[in-house]
């Protein structure tokens, strides 16, 4: 260790110059100063701790919530450098806390592969935080030194001796950059299980030891890596066979880690890693595994005589139809990542995706030779899946000629805007024809369409496409839209109906937004919507096109004053405040349960008016836990969802019955 040390040394510690400008202006380096932002700053040093252990020298990470709300991330790495730097003439940690754009990840000797790219993690932490404190365990002795607002305010000092290597760094988020400084243990529990699952060597240890937590401790280590990560994600649906296939290459100059297993269901859910960074939107690795698993399946379905038709049907087996029902989680190993955008959600990198197609071709290929039941099982389920898509291709085309019948491709229930210009549009999806008529009256129809929606909406989770797409409400919605539906896949793999694939740039509406009753049914109506949305066209909700509307609960009302209030909360606060002003006259509470209690000017003012209005926008913090969300919610697994209710009802606030 004390040789491989050596190597990791200040002269490996590159600068590029600046740091003040992360004061000024932290959005550009976390993204905002928001509950995302301060989360991210613990990324960025677990990362580093990450990239010790992908580097092959670190497996353990420990991560406290500590009493006085800072935080700590120690891992048993090599430890920073704290030799002199020759350039800068300070010690090395001194230079990476304090310096932009310093550190090992410019050195290709340090680190091979990295997630931490540009190098900007714990200085960014610093500048951000009221103070820092970091503790290096390196070449025998044990060194501190603290920072505050990103300036040194001690030297490296030697604390003690130390048989053992490592980092500790604990910061404070400083109050002046931060909105709120509010640790979400559920948000840094996912990504630590996340990293957990991605490298199978690892240890991760989390604490909350915060004034009024319990101060237990989670464990994150799961030896079966990736094929215990598909088993997490998949554990609300019926597999259809036990057996994760896996396919593991270490050896290759892009190693390639693979587990994947079909399920019951009729949605995929394909996670994508590079480095340890969730690439929402896929990239050449994705493609390269979809490539390669139509290939080896097909291949396997005409060897094995699996595919028999009669004379009347011919049956085309596709990529879509072998991800009907698939869990898979991808991840690799990359030098020089090339990323699309400075977010890191695409993968460039051209030579990759032939390495993944030729790796996974031949490992499934070697599974489905060893386990024959499994393979016959999976091509069946395809064939399900093509006769379906046959059957969704008839609907999708009575759609059209429906539309051309009816002298428009708009549907009739809906009150579309005059507006032309889709970044001014906003359409309403609202919960029954009483609402629908009130919104249609309140609006600016300059702006705002209505499309008012009958009944409860089919479940996306558990619906085939034919089935989906014969719904009326969702083809009302699809039309509205005007974007099209379907085509997530790779072009050359789908049979695509011409303008029928989904095409963002088609979208009709800027925002839409789900304007549902606040009760039991107005909930599950816009759960199904949701569901909808995020499992048939994502890049909706990705693209931040989809809002909640928040009508208010209650109006408080004395004498000719009155107020709405859209919480429990703001009901208490103005009803105190109308009886501590007059504490002789009677305050009238009306509770809404319905859109429909409200007439058009009431329902304008207080939920669709842009300047009095409030709308959630609908986000995905973790593509995994949000997946897993939906089948928990929305799936057949009635235990799955059962635990869910019961470990969430202690947050309930409001509860009709």
């Amino acid at each position: 260790m004390s040789n491989q040390s050596k190597e990791y040394s200040a002269e490996k510690i590159s600068v590029l110059k600046g740091l003040e400008a992360v004061r000024k202006r932290p959005a550009m380096y976390i993204g905002d100063v928001g509950k995302r932002g301060l989360h991210h700053l613990i990324s960025e040093i677990v990362d580093n701790s990450v990239d010790e252990a992908l580097a092959g020298f670190c497996d353990e990470i420990k991560v406290v919530f500590n009493k006085d709300n800072s935080v700590s991330v120690e891992d048993n790495g090599r430890g920073i450098p704290v030799d002199i730097h020759k350039e800068e003439k300070k010690p090395a940690l001194e230079v990476v806390m304090t310096v932009l754009h310093a550190g090992g990840k410019f050195d290709k000797g340090s680190y091979k592969v990295s997630g931490g790219l540009h190098g900007v993690g714990v200085s960014v932490v610093n500048a951000l935080s009221s103070w820092l404190e970091a503790e290096i365990k390196r070449d025998g002795k044990k060194y501190h030194q603290r920072y505050e607002k990103g300036d040194t305010v001690s030297k490296l000092k030697t604390i003690g001796e130390s048989r053992s290597t490592g980092s500790r760094i604990t910061f404070l988020p400083d109050p002046e950059i931060f909105n709120n400084i509010e640790w979400d243990y559920e948000i840094i529990a996912e990504r630590l299980r996340e990293l957990a699952y991605l490298n199978k060597k690892l240890k991760i240890s989390f604490l909350d030891d915060r004034e009024g937590r319990s101060g237990e401790e989670k464990i994150f280590r799961y030896k079966g890596g990736l094929s215990d990560y598909v088993k997490f994600l998949d554990s609300s649906n019926s597999a259809i066979h036990d057996k994760v296939i896996t396919v593991i290459k270490e050896d290759s100059d892009v190693p390639v880690d693979v587990a994947l297993r079909y399920n019951d269901g009729f949605n995929e859910n394909i996670l994508t890693f590079v480095n340890n960074i969730n690439t929402i939107e896929g990239g050449t690795h994705l493609s390269g595994f979809r490539s390669a698993l139509t290939r080896s399946l097909n291949s396997y379905a005409i060897k094995n005589k699996l595919v028999k038709t009669n004379k009347n049907e011919k049956i085309t087996l596709s990529g879509e139809d072998f991800r009907e029902g698939l869990t898979a989680v991808i991840s690799v190993k990359v030098a020089e990542p090339q990323f699309e955008g400075q977010t890191k959600t695409k993968l460039g990198n051209g030579d990759v995706k032939g390495i993944v197609d030729a790796i996974l071709y031949e490992g499934i290929q070697e599974f489905l030779e060893q386990n024959p039941s499994i393979g016959k099982r999976i091509i069946e389920k395809a064939l399900l899946s093509a006769r379906s898509r046959a059957a969704a291709k008839k609907a999708r085309e009575l759609i059209r000629r429906k539309s051309a019948l009816e002298g428009g491709s708009l549907p009739g229930k809906l009150a579309d805007c005059s507006s032309k210009d889709p970044e001014m549009c906003e359409l309403f999806l609202v919960e029954g024809d009483s609402a629908g008529g009130s919104a249609k009256q309140g609006r600016d129809r300059t702006f705002q369409a209505i499309l008012p929606l009958r009944g409860k909406v089919i479940n996306a989770e558990k619906a085939r496409i034919d089935k989906l797409l014969s719904n009326n409400e969702i083809q009302s919605i699809i039309t509205a839209l005007g974007a099209g539906f379907g085509g997530n896949g790779d072009s050359e793999e789908l049979e695509k109906p011409t303008g029928a694939e989904f095409d963002l740039n088609r979208l009709r509406y800027n925002k839409i937004i789900i304007m549902t009753d606040a009760d039991i049914d107005g909930s599950h109506i816009r759960t199904l919507l949701l569901t909808f949305l995020y499992r048939k066209m994502p890049e909706l909700i990705t693209n931040g096109n989809v809002y909640i509307a928040q009508p208010p609960l209650y109006k408080v009302k004395q004498g000719k004053k009155e107020q709405y209030a859209y919480n429990e909360e703001e009901r208490e606060f103005i009803s105190d405040r109308y009886l501590k002003n007059n504490k002789n006259q009677k305050i009238d509470l009306q509770r809404y349960k319905g859109l429909g209690e409200m007439n058009a000017e009431q329902l304008w003012t207080t939920t669709m008016d842009p300047e009095t209005r409030t709308l959630l926008k609908v986000s995905v913090e973790s593509i995994s836990e949000a997946s897993k969300l939906f089948m928990d919610l929305m799936g057949s697994d009635v235990e799955a969802r059962r635990e869910f209710i019961t470990s969430h009802a202690k947050f309930v606030v409001n509860l009709d019955v």
